[in-house]
């Protein structure tokens, strides 16, 4: 009995040690940004994104539409408020955000998603999702925390955006060939 209790009291202060090295760690300040940062032409329109509600529902989709390789700055729904065609793999909680927003691709090819957060986003046409090609952050001090790359064919798409911790974020839409 005494060793198991010896043990607890290890992984007690294992993990105690761990949770301040943690939170040493977090409270490392970010490199400091004295210009914002040369953007490729693919994201050139992220610092002007345009304001743009996002949809709750296919219905009224067809106001939430992006126009590609334009940044739009999209408020979101509360997640219960949103009725996605696809569930999320990531769909978030009650107190998260989300919506949706339609584009239309004209030229098959490499499409990027750019978000300003680490929100889960899903690209769907005809009921399926669209599986990514690649994953990344965006350059350094540019505000664009998460990239996706799809391969997509001309079409109709739907944007989900889910499990956003606030209810805006800053996205776009882009071809990269």
């Amino acid at each position: 009995m005494l060793r198991l209790s010896s043990l607890l009291a290890l992984s007690f202060a294992l993990l105690a040690g761990g949770s301040g090295a943690s939170a040493q760690m977090a409270q490392v300040p970010a490199a400091a940004c004295s210009a914002p940062a040369d953007l490729p032409p693919a994201l050139a329109s992220w610092p002007n994104a345009k304001p743009l509600q996002a949809a709750g529902e296919r219905k009224t989709l067809a106001a939430a539409t992006l126009t590609p390789a334009q940044a739009v700055a999209m408020s979101l729904l509360a997640t219960p408020k949103v009725a996605y065609p696809l569930r999320p793999e990531k769909p978030g909680g009650s107190v998260s955000y989300g919506g949706l927003a339609r584009f239309t691709v004209a030229q098959a090819g490499t499409w990027r998603v750019a978000l300003s957060t680490p929100a889960w986003v899903d690209v769907v046409r005809d009921g399926k999702a669209s599986i990514s090609t690649a994953h990344g952050h965006g350059p350094d001090c540019s505000g664009i925390r998460k990239m996706v790359d799809y391969a997509l064919e001309p079409g109709d798409y739907v944007l989900q955006i889910a499990a956003n911790g606030s209810d805006k974020v800053t996205l776009l839409v882009t071809p990269l060939s």
